[in-house]
């Protein structure tokens, strides 16, 4: 049997929930708004890897460590 490494969930505004989402090695999330499309997937195969893609040409990815420098990079001081 393999080995659950992950787990996922998802929930909405809408009181909708789902949890539990089991996975070995990655998971993706998907979001539709309109005519565009945000993705969120996480392997953890060997290191933590995130890639975040909005539409076909905005795309990040990296390791968790790298994800988290890049957020607070973008936090501005007030």
């Amino acid at each position: 049997m393999s080995e659950i490494r992950m787990t996922g969930e998802i929930r909405t505004d809408y009181d909708c929930e789902t949890t539990g989402l089991p996975a070995e090695r990655w998971g993706e999330a998907i979001f539709k708004a309109g005519n565009e499309e945000i993705v969120l997937e996480v392997s953890v195969e060997k290191n933590i890897i995130v890639s975040i893609m909005a539409g076909d040409d905005a795309v990040w990815k990296g390791t968790l460590e790298g994800l988290k420098d890049f957020l607070k990079s973008q936090v501005k001081p007030q």
